[in-house]
């Protein structure tokens, strides 16, 4: 009976040491891998979210060409329906035709131009926030699918171990070795853990059908299994980040254009007071003429902006008033920038001493007293209830080791986000370089 525990323990121990290799296949062919770089482009080429932003964005580039063009020219034309009294021939005009332009000499429609270029920037901004937004929630989509995956593994692991416990237990008991109740010890975690299988199956799902909608799939579409994904965790410098934060966050970035539009606006206020003349060209057909065009005149007109003073004046102070607010509001969005950066820095760096600690010390320790504690019992220095006990220290702490992992990925993604720019791929810098619009 010695000889046989010790043969089963034995085997335990080994699917415990080869849990990969026994597992490997059970939730998806290997050859049907889903890697982030393919869900990071599927999503920036079919998310609905992106597609209406980056539309909202060249509706606004659309705008610039309408800011900058002339004022439509006027045309006004003159008949004669009917006269009550008799007239000597050519004696008064019949009919007149009269084309008169605007001549934007102060350069007022280029600077509306430039403002409308700038709103243009800002919507650029707003899509770039809509993608950036859109593709942390897939990456960190994806992260959470990699660990639902890991905990089935862990769960179906220790399900073989813990079956293995309990027929042990059971033997055991029959030949008179172990009392009933640690047979039903081993029994009732076996069970426990079917139930938790089922949240983690369900967990499964909800990330699957998260994922599949973020890439606008069906819901029920299947997906391959995750690949393994690393983070250099020495790139993630503070003083890089600082750097690429103030440069590359679109709130920051939005920040800077409405400055850029507000200057515009206060020189458009500055030149209110200067009128842009018009140019008119009239002819006339005088009553009875033989000719076509009886008189040709040319003319010139302006509005007089000079006596309402208060009004452009009031138009000059309400866009400094703009200006200055647009400032305060760069230098609010800078302070925001850095303060989510602290705290998205603290929370990767928390999870990363999680993964390391955990990976490098933690799991190994419980893997070694998990393995001692069963030589133990198997030797009569241990109770069955020190092996269970070990036993569910290793299960939680590989379970816990994931979990910690995959808070630092999700962190990670979060970060690029919070900061504006790829960490784990340059597909959304390349993007963006190719999108940015001429003169920005």
């Amino acid at each position: 009976m010695k000889t046989t525990t010790f043969v089963i323990l034995l085997a335990t121990s080994l699917l415990l040491r080869n849990q990969s290799a026994g597992n490997g296949d059970a939730y998806g062919d290997a050859a049907l891998r889903l890697s982030l770089s393919q869900v990071t482009s599927i999503v920036l080429e079919n998310n609905p979210a992106i597609k209406e932003a980056d539309s909202r964005w060249q509706a606004a580039i659309h705008r610039v060409r309408q800011a900058n063009a002339w004022d439509d020219p006027r045309v006004v034309g003159e008949s004669r329906v009917h006269r009550y009294v008799d007239v000597s021939p050519n004696a008064f005009a019949d009919q007149t035709l009269a084309i008169e332009q605007p001549i934007p000499i102060t350069g007022k429609n280029l600077v509306r131009g430039r403002v409308a270029s700038a709103e243009a920037l800002s919507v650029f901004e707003e899509a770039r926030r809509t993608q950036l937004d859109v593709i942390a929630k897939a990456r960190a989509t994806y992260f959470e699918l990699a660990n639902a995956y890991d905990q089935l593994e862990i769960n179906g692991k220790n399900l073989t171990s813990l079956k293995q416990i309990a027929d042990i237990s059971r033997s055991r008991y029959e030949a008179g070795l172990e009392s009933a109740a640690n047979v039903l010890t081993a029994e009732t975690d076996y069970s426990k853990l079917q139930e938790a299988r089922r949240d983690l199956e369900r967990n499964l799902s909800d990330a699957q059908s998260q994922l599949n909608t973020l890439m606008n799939r069906d819901a029920f579409a299947s997906l391959g299994t995750p690949a393994t994904t690393s983070v250099d965790h020495v790139h993630l410098s503070l003083t890089r980040l600082r750097t690429v934060a103030l440069a590359q966050r679109p709130e920051v970035q939005m920040a800077r254009a409405k400055i850029d539009g507000e200057k515009s606006k206060l020189q458009l206020a500055h030149r209110a007071w200067i009128p842009d003349p018009a140019l008119m060209v009239k002819g006339q057909r005088y009553n009875d003429a033989a000719e076509a065009v009886s008189e040709l005149d040319a003319g010139v007109s302006f509005t007089v902006p000079w006596v309402n003073p208060s009004k452009y004046s009031a138009g000059v102070r309400e866009a400094r008033a703009s200006l200055a607010a647009a400032e305060q509001g760069l230098e609010r969005e800078q302070k925001e920038a850095l303060r989510l950066l602290r705290d998205q820095l603290a929370k990767v760096e928390t999870f990363h001493h999680h993964v390391e600690l955990f990976r490098d010390k933690l799991l190994p320790q419980a893997q070694q007293a998990f393995e001692a504690t069963q030589l133990s019992y198997e030797s009569g220095k241990a109770t069955f209830l020190d092996w269970i006990s070990a036993q569910r220290n290793l299960r939680d702490i590989e379970a816990m080791e994931r979990e910690h992992l995959a808070h630092y990925q999700v962190a990670v993604a979060e970060l690029e986000a919070v900061i504006g720019s790829d960490i784990y791929s340059n597909e959304t810098a390349r993007r963006r370089n190719g999108e940015t619009p001429k003169g920005h």
